[in-house]
Order: C-alpha cells, then sequence, then structure tokens
C-alpha cells in the first residue's frame, strides 16, 4: 500500500505570525495559575512538599517528605523547582505563586519542544509535497514551519492539557523532559551529538523526576525504535546520550545514599521497587477506566495521529511516523498495566501524539476538514455561552433554576463581581467571535485551518473558567477554610497531630494554611485528626487516656469527606458510693 501523495501549494503552507503563537502560549500557561489556593488531590499534594522542602533541612532535599511522610512515588526535580522558586520568588509573590512560575516555564519549554520537533521532521525530503513541473509548491521550510504550527496548536487544543498542565505536580516537569527527549530524538537524525547529548539529559532528568519503571519502558522503546528507523544515529546514542543520562540518574540516589545512608535505603529502595507494584498488571475496572478516559483526554491529537499513520502507510518506518509513534506505544503500555484508575500518564503521550498528528493535516479531506471546524465550533460556541449563562446567575440570580443548582452544588458560596476578570473573559469571547467570522468569511487555505478553531476554543474555555468561574472553582475544592476551623480548635500547646486515613492534599493544605505539626510512624501524639466517608465511632480508648471529640466539619463543597479532631484526655475514674 502505498502512501498518499501530498499536492499543496504554497498557500496552504501560510505560516502563522510569530506573535500570535506566542501570545496564544502565554496567555493558556498564565491563566488559572494565580490568584488561587492549590486544589484538591494532586495540586496540593505537590505543592505542600514543595512548601516543605523550601522551609526544611538539606535532609528533605536529599528525601523529599511531606510535613515527615515520605514521598517515594517520584523522584525530587519537580519539588526542587518549586521550592527554590519558592526561596526566590515566594516573598513578592506568595509560595502559591512562586510554584506557579515553574509550571508556566516547564509548560513554554514542552510547547517550544513539540514545535521545533514538527518543524525538523517537515523539512524531510521525505514528507516534502508533490513537485509540480512549473513549480508552485512549498518550500521545505514552510512546510516545515506549517507542520509545526499544526502540531502546536493540536497540544494546546487536547483536553486534557488544560487542568493537568496548570497543576504543581510532577507530571509537568515529566511532561517536559520527554517533549526534550523527542526533540532529542530526532534531533539526533541530522546532527547526532547535538540530538544525543539532549536525548540523554532528557531521560536523566526524567528519572529524577519520575520513577524507574517509566525511565525503563522508554528505553526499551528507544531500542525498538533503532531497529526499525535506520535513519536514527545510534553510536551517538550508546557513546554521548547514555554516559549522560547514566551521570545524570546515579547522581541524587548516590548523593542521598552518602550522606544519609540509614535513612536513604529504605528510601531509596521504596522508589526503586515499590513503584513496581504500581505497574504490576491492569485490572479490568482499571482498564476500562483508561479505555474510558483517554479518547476524551487526547482529544483531538489521537484521531488525527491515527489519520496520519493510515495515510502514510507506504512510510511508516519513516522518522516522522515512527519516533513519534515509539514513545507513545511505551507510554500506552505503562498504561495498560498500571494497577489504579489514575490519569497522570494520559498527560505525557500528548507531545508525540500532537507530533504525529500534525503529519495526518496534509493529507486530510475538505469533508473531513470541514467536520472537525464545525464540531468545534458549535461545541466551543455552546459551551462558553453555558460558562457566561452559570456566571450570570452567580450575579443576579437569574435563571433561577441555575442559581438554585449552584446553591446546592456550593453552599455558602457568595458571589462577588471582578472588574478585571470580566474584561479579560470578554475580550477573549470577542476575539473567539472575530476568529469565527474569519475562518468562516475568508475561508483560508492554510493547513492549520483545521486545528485552529480547536485550539483557540480550548484556551477561550479554559480563560472563561479561569476568570468568571474561578471564585466558584477556588472554593470547591480549597482546603483553607476547614483548615482554618480546625487550626481555632487546637490547643495552643498541643504536641503533635496523628492523622488517620488522611490523604496528602488534606495534610499538605492544614499544614499550609493551619500550620499544623503531623507526626508519622509510632510517635505518640496527643491529637488525632481523622477522616471518614461516614462514623466509624469514637478511637480506640488508650489504657489511662480516653479520646474526646473537640471538632468536626467538612468543606462546604464536598459531602463524602467529614473531618473529626480528637484530643486525649486523662480517663475520668468512677467513684464508687461508699457503704
Amino acid at each position: 500500500m502505498k502512501s498518499a501523495v501530498v499536492r499543496l501549494t504554497t498557500t496552504a503552507t501560510r505560516t502563522l505570525p510569530r506573535w500570535l503563537l506566542f501570545a496564544i502560549c502565554i496567555v493558556y500557561a498564565v491563566t488559572g495559575l494565580f490568584g488561587r489556593d492549590p486544589w484538591k488531590n494532586e495540586d496540593a499534594a505537590g505543592f505542600g512538599i514543595m512548601w516543605t522542602l523550601a522551609n526544611g533541612h538539606w535532609q528533605d532535599w536529599l528525601l523529599p517528605n511531606l510535613a515527615g511522610k515520605a514521598i517515594t512515588s517520584s523522584g525530587p526535580l519537580a519539588y526542587w523547582l518549586g521550592a527554590i522558586s519558592i526561596r526566590i520568588f515566594g516573598g513578592w509573590i506568595g509560595p502559591v505563586g512562586a510554584t506557579h512560575i515553574v509550571t508556566v516555564c516547564l509548560l513554554c519549554m514542552s510547547c517550544a519542544f513539540v514545535w521545533h520537533s514538527g518543524y525538523l521532521l517537515g523539512r524531510r525530503a521525505e514528507v516534502q509535497p508533490f513537485k509540480y513541473a512549473f513549480g508552485g509548491e512549498p518550500s521545505s521550510r514552510d512546510y516545515g514551519r506549517t507542520l509545526a504550527d499544526g502540531a502546536l496548536l493540536i497540544l494546546l487544543g487536547c483536553f486534557g492539557l488544560a487542568e493537568r498542565s496548570h497543576e504543581t505536580t510532577p507530571e509537568i516537569t515529566q511532561f517536559a523532559c520527554i517533549a526534550m527527549m523527542l526533540y532529542g530524538l530526532i534531533r539526533c537524525i541530522d546532527k547526532p551529538k547535538q540530538g544525543a547529548l539532549c536525548w540523554g539529559l532528557a531521560l536523566g532528568l526524567l528519572l529524577l523526576a519520575a520513577n524507574p519503571p517509566l525511565l525503563v519502558a522508554l528505553l526499551i522503546s528507544t531500542l525498538a525504535l533503532m531497529l526499525v528507523t535506520h535513519e536514527l544515529r545510534v553510536k551517538a546514542l550508546f557513546t554521548l546520550g547514555v554516559p549522560v543520562l547514566t551521570l545524570i540518574a546515579l547522581a541524587w540516589p548516590l548523593a542521598a545514599y552518602i550522606a544519609l545512608t540509614s535513612e536513604a535505603s529504605p528510601y531509596l529502595y521504596a522508589w526503586l521497587f515499590g513503584n513496581l507494584r504500581t505497574f504490576s498488571g491492569s485490572p479490568v475496572s482499571t482498564l476500562f477506566y483508561a479505555l474510558k478516559n483517554l479518547p476524551l483526554y487526547t482529544w483531538p491529537a489521537w484521531p488525527l495521529a491515527a489519520w496520519s499513520w493510515y495515510s502514510w502507510a507506504g512510510l511508516r518506518r519513516a522518522p516522522h511516523i515512527m519516533i513519534a509513534l515509539s514513545v507513545i506505544s511505551g507510554l500506552l503500555i505503562l498504561i495498560a498495566l498500571q494497577t489504579h484508575q489514575t490519569n497522570r500518564l494520559f498527560l505525557l503521550l500528548l507531545p508525540a501524539l500532537s507530533v504525529l498528528a500534525a503529519f495526518g493535516l496534509p493529507t486530510l479531506k475538505r469533508g473531513t476538514i470541514n467536520a472537525i471546524d464545525w464540531f468545534a465550533l458549535l461545541s466551543f460556541t455552546i459551551l462558553s455561552s453555558f460558562v457566561w449563562l452559570v456566571w450570570i446567575a452567580q450575579q443576579t440570580g437569574f435563571p433561577t433554576q441555575i442559581a438554585h443548582n449552584l446553591a446546592r452544588f456550593a453552599p455558602g458560596f457568595q458571589a462577588e463581581f471582578r472588574l478585571p476578570a470580566f474584561i479579560i473573559a470578554l475580550f477573549v469571547t470577542g476575539c473567539w467571535v472575530i476568529l469565527v467570522y474569519w475562518r468562516l468569511a475568508r475561508r483560508p487555505k492554510a493547513l492549520w485551518r483545521s486545528v485552529v478553531l480547536s485550539s483557540a476554543g480550548t484556551t477561550l474555555m479554559w480563560v472563561l473558567l479561569m476568570t468568571l468561574w474561578l471564585p466558584l472553582v477556588n472554593y470547591s475544592r480549597t482546603y483553607r477554610d476547614v483548615a482554618t476551623q480546625l487550626a481555632n480548635h487546637l490547643p495552643t500547646d498541643y504536641q503533635c497531630i496523628s492523622p488517620v486515613r488522611l490523604g496528602d492534599a488534606q495534610i499538605a493544605s492544614f499544614a499550609y494554611f493551619g500550620k499544623m505539626r503531623f507526626a508519622f510512624g509510632n510517635e505518640d501524639c496527643d491529637v488525632l485528626l481523622r477522616q471518614d466517608t461516614w462514623d466509624y465511632g469514637a478511637p480506640a480508648s488508650l489504657s489511662p487516656f480516653v479520646w474526646k471529640l473537640i471538632w468536626e466539619g467538612r468543606r462546604p463543597a464536598d459531602r463524602d469527606e467529614r473531618f473529626r479532631l480528637y484530643l486525649r484526655t486523662e480517663r475520668v475514674s468512677k467513684q464508687w458510693p461508699k457503704k
């Protein structure tokens, strides 16, 4: 089966203005990161570890922990970056805002690697359009830039990128490392030394930001790539890339073991081998979760990537198909082996999927392009109108049914009018209207026309949610109020708090907002904080003591969590009546 012949003219490779691409990336990256608290689950947990390191001792930097609880699910790199940013910028914009500076930089860096990956592959001879007898076909440089623009727009248009890329978690650091690794493999074709160094640096940093199973999966995928793609310079990868990878990967474990042998041994063992249990085989429910959520999370990249693989049937071993496909395959195998329902690895698929998807754009039929455009136009117009309607209900109480549902969803929430947020939301909505008019009136011929509405629509939705809905979302996902109430009921002279069934996000939020002292292990604490989904009854009493309930509460927007605070008090002896 031969590959589809690409027939294009110079008008189809008209590139987007550089300033517009930069503006889209910056607006997308910055929106939703400032003016809010750390949110429930991974966002708050990641921030808590960074905050612990920034305010801790040098031992905490070698063995990252959350208020004393060892964290071995990932390496320390992401926490180092966040803690350094807190040390530098925390005094100016606060610890939370300081960690978000790192997130912005990593997301923009990832976008740059994806763009350059698409550009380098798009200049290769085997993917160039058909050459006409009298000229008129685009140059390889213009064609490469157009495909790079398409790859970046597809990445920004992915539904799953929005929230995950704006969280303070190790995944955004891993995301940047995989984008760098992808670029290094592509660069290794024409500049072997530079590409090999970039590949080795990326994988070394990835291990420091993740765990060994992820590194092993990507190493195996690289070895498989070497067997099927002859353009890859294998010698440079082994002589330069592998030594750089080894040097970076061993730096932290050796330093931790030498400095803190007794404490580091169980910590490093859990990091090296404990994570293997999370990839020991996927139960049916977990596999079903991935099959159900992965297509929506990676939309619209995955159908375009599948079309690219299909339409380039005669060149499936070529670098523009096989390099991205090798990275995707390694990550999909890990996702299939997960033992828990989580979408953490989904984000890591997006750089390679976006680059592969870009090569499906030149072979799309006009009907398919129109279908993608109309789907994006209708869906994002309806969704953005709904966001505005809910905001109007917050401010005015009309429509009454929506206002009533909001009151049930977030009891006690008081909406307030914020002029800067309103102006920004109004501006981006106007930009969307202008873009839609331009797309329908001008009918541009450029390759990226089929994804510009998708990426712009995703950006529109994220900006609207993080301006008009930010107070509501922040109210429903922060632990600030609960932590304040809890701290007000703590005795001033308590020794420490023993957490029972508390998640990492709750421990991090309570430690940060309430300045609480937690203890883990066998330490004897005089206060116990317990999370219950239903009433388990009071904790078992110790011989000379009993646990006295001194506070009970929950977040208004969460009916499943309930926190109970107990204080250890002396048992009151029974007084028997005299005969």
